[in-house]
């Protein structure tokens, strides 16, 4: 279900009373070993492929 007016603070609404803890424990560790690799790992290739996979999970970054 979504629309135009879709945010991120609703995906994560959505997402916190659907999920249980030991799955949102998981997501939220994927993101920090994402923002962590992203921050850390500046080469070439490990940057465009985490931009890349920014884009196709739908985070627009500009």
């Amino acid at each position: 279900m979504t629309t135009e007016t879709d945010t991120v603070r609703g995906r994560v609404d959505h997402a916190a009373g659907t999920l249980s803890g030991t799955q949102l424990a998981l997501a939220v560790g994927l993101v920090a070993a994402l923002g962590f690799a992203l921050l850390f790992l500046q080469e070439p290739l490990a940057h465009d492929a985490l931009h890349n996979f920014r884009h196709s999970a739908g985070v627009t970054c500009h």
